[in-house]
């Protein structure tokens, strides 16, 4: 029994040593001194030098979760830094009128861990520096701007037919910068009609016409290129048709060798292109007894009529045109005025009273009035050239009939037009006989156009 108590005596002894040392290192450890901060990094920078109103960006690097801070020389106030990752913090500081910071102003970055506190020392940085010495810092290298080639239309062309009419098919060609969007527009027919690049900067498209197409050869077919935010067009100038014959000059008013009144005369024709392209009206002149009256004539691709008081005596009229394709016509002709209608020799007088030369009519109904020698028949004929494709200088048979004039020489008739199309060309033919006297007189009317 005291062999047991002394072995357990002993060992208690044996253990005591340790168990002071282990109660001791606490107490060693908390007699170290604390751990010393540091400032290992700086950086400020601003978006305006140091002028009021410009913001300073600071960013410290150093000992974690510490307290940070900033001090300037000529701010009257700490700055404070927050930190957004182990041992990075940052903060930011507007300069105000009442501060008085320069470019030498001492910058000092503070870090406290409890009782102890890290500085250091710095300058602005030599960018904010010439910025607030009103020298603009050299930014990042600008590259030279690249050159961007015009957005241009070299040729816009189309392969002449010898006809438009339904089926024949318009072939376009355009050259310009590769790698664009190229579509074409016919006015009144179709619009948008894309063309595909056939090789670098070629493209091609085609339009096959359809029997009811209402194309207008003096109407431009306009190509349009579109390059990212840019675009240009171009009107096409060549002909649609392979066109070598000139235009015809018909209906002349007054009728070569015809007498009239010179008060409100009139002096008016047609041109007609058939299967051509049209008159081209800038190209029209006309003179009257040696008296250039283009300017005062109302010239249209179909027509052209000039009004005014002429002298007594014989006038000569010359009348030049081209087409759109570039062939010519010239006709003249002359006609005598006389003083009074007694003047005039004794015919029949065929007069129309309703419809001036070349008036427009409506698709419905016309009706045509007219005076001449009573009870003298007149006979009519009327017909229609419309400008549908594939019918230009066609015309069509609209009406034939005969009618007597009154008493008094009032006649009247109406004829309606079975497809009356913008544009067509009606020609009315009269004839008036009396006994073995007759006169004739020709009017010329367009359909409205809409």
């Amino acid at each position: 029994m005291k062999s047991y108590l002394r072995t357990h005596v002993a060992a208690a002894f044996l253990l005591m040593p340790v168990a002071a040392t282990i109660m001791a290192l606490p107490l060693a450890a908390q007699a170290q001194p604390a751990a010393t901060p540091e400032v290992e990094a700086f950086e400020v920078t601003s978006d305006g030098g140091l002028r009021p109103g410009a913001q300073l960006k600071f960013k410290v690097e150093g000992t974690p979760r510490a307290q940070a801070s900033i001090r300037i020389r000529g701010v009257e106030r700490n700055i404070p830094l927050r930190e957004v990752a182990r041992g990075v913090y940052v903060g930011r500081y507007t300069v105000s009128r009442n501060d008085r910071i320069s470019e030498d102003s001492a910058i000092r970055a503070m870090i406290r861990l409890r009782n102890r506190t890290a500085v250091a020392s710095y300058t602005f940085p030599e960018d904010i520096a010439r910025a607030q010495a009103g020298v603009r810092p050299p930014g990042p290298a600008v590259p030279p701007p690249v050159a961007v080639a015009p957005l241009k239309i070299e040729r816009f062309s189309i392969a002449p037919v010898d006809r438009i009419e339904p089926g024949a098919e318009l072939k376009f060609s355009l050259a310009g910068v590769p790698g664009a969007n190229v579509d074409f527009d016919i006015p009144g027919v179709a619009q948008n009609v894309p063309m595909r690049e056939v090789r670098p900067g070629v493209y091609e498209g085609s339009y096959t016409v359809k029997r009811l197409d209402n194309l207008a050869p003096s109407r431009p077919i306009v190509a349009t290129m579109r390059l990212a935010d840019r675009t240009v067009t171009q009107a096409l100038t060549q002909p649609l048709i392979a066109d070598a014959r000139p235009p015809v000059i018909r209906h002349l008013s007054p009728r070569e060798g015809e007498t009239i009144v010179g008060r409100g005369a009139t002096v008016s024709g047609t041109f007609d292109d058939a299967g051509g392209l049209g008159v081209d009206p800038k190209s029209v002149r006309i003179r009257l007894s040696g008296r250039d009256v283009t300017a005062q004539t109302q010239i249209t691709p179909q027509h052209f009529t000039y009004r005014a008081d002429l002298p007594a005596g014989r006038h000569t009229v010359d009348v030049a045109a081209s087409d759109l394709a570039g062939n010519a016509v010239r006709r003249s002709w002359s006609f005598d005025v006389a003083a009074s209608v007694a003047a005039i020799p004794v015919t029949v007088p065929l007069q129309v009273t309703s419809h001036a030369n070349n008036a427009q009519v409506s698709g419905s109904s016309t009706v045509i009035q007219g005076r001449t020698a009573p009870g003298a028949f007149v006979d009519v004929k009327v017909s229609a050239t419309a400008s549908l494709v594939g019918l230009f200088g066609v015309s069509q048979p609209v009406s034939a009939q005969r009618v007597q004039a009154d008493g008094n020489g009032n006649f009247s008739f109406s004829f309606t037009p079975q497809l009356p199309l913008p544009g067509t060309r009606y020609e009315v033919t009269l004839v008036s006989t009396r006994g073995d006297v007759r006169a004739e007189s020709t009017l010329v009317l367009f359909q409205r156009q809409g």
